[in-house]
């Protein structure tokens, strides 16, 4: 496994619309999940998206430490159910210091394909709601900082 790049705000590949994975069975997609996984928690974040490490395409890994859900891998995403509503504060690894606060829905239910390419179902309210939205921006080349109400630089 390997620590991967993070890109930061300005870099093209942060402002595209992603495609989708075609080959689940490919090596290269075994260890981009593995190498992302590996960045995430080495730079301290509960989510990173493919475009964040310079790859466009629709592939995202989270971990918001609950007691529920270890490692989430989120390949071809789609939120097929929202509910609620909630401002919270937000961060992003690909903007560094910068806060500020997004409503979101509070309860989401994602469909998506695993690695190896079986589709599946899942429902997260919280803080997992709020991660799933803001991974999922990234793969329609969307930032935090693009909806939030307040910005704010913090260290």
């Amino acid at each position: 496994m390997a620590i991967l790049d993070i890109k930061k705000a300005g870099t093209l590949v942060l402002k595209e619309k992603c495609e989708p994975v075609t080959d689940f069975g490919a090596p290269a997609l075994r260890r981009l999940l593995d190498d992302m996984a590996e960045t995430m928690y080495k730079a301290n974040g509960i989510g990173l998206a493919a475009p964040q490490v310079g790859k466009a395409i629709q592939v995202v890994v989270i971990d918001v430490d609950d007691d529920k859900h270890g490692l989430i891998e989120l390949i071809n995403p789609k939120i097929i159910r929202k509910s609620g509503c909630e401002v919270d504060t937000e961060g992003c690894l690909s903007v560094p210091e910068i806060f500020g606060d997004v409503e979101r829905a509070a309860k989401v239910t994602v469909e998506y394909y695993n690695r190896r390419g079986k589709k599946q179902k899942m429902t997260g309210n919280g803080l997992l709601a709020r991660c799933i939205q803001h991974e999922l921006d990234h793969l329609e080349g969307t930032l935090f900082i693009d909806k939030a109400t307040s910005l704010r630089k913090e260290k």
